[in-house]
């Protein structure tokens, strides 16, 4: 059974830092992608960041709102994905989710791509 557990989420300031860990088991984590998402009240989950397995590359995509200000890696020997936020702001604040796919190029962002969700981990950022 696929499974993902999110963590590392928590209340900030804006301008502050959070890193957050998606923990694996189940699967093989070198032969999937991991993708990064997240939910505000009233609004779709949203892609944010993926990383394809290092059997492919490691390869990494972002979306536009958070380039440059987060930043995805994997660690397989932890079989945990991290997802390292920097220069939080208000409208960063949501619940955070992972889940994987088994694509094997370089990932996508679309929600479709991904099945077996963890329960997120809540991200606050206000002052």
């Amino acid at each position: 059974q696929l499974q993902v557990v999110e963590s590392g989420g928590g209340s900030v300031q804006p301008g502050g830092s959070l890193r957050l860990s998606c923990t694996t088991s189940g699967f093989t984590l070198d032969y999937y992608a991991i993708g990064w998402f997240r939910q505000a009240p009233g609004k779709e989950r949203e892609g944010l960041s993926c990383i394809s397995g290092s059997r492919y590359g490691s390869v990494t995509n972002y979306a536009d709102a958070v380039k440059g200000r987060f930043t995805i890696s994997a660690d397989d020997a932890k079989n945990t994905v991290y997802l390292q936020m920097n220069n939080l702001n208000p409208e960063d604040t949501a619940i955070y989710y992972c889940a994987p796919s088994p694509i094997q190029e370089a990932c996508g962002l679309r929600r479709s791509l991904y099945d077996y969700w963890g329960q997120g981990t809540q991200v606050t950022v206000s002052s």
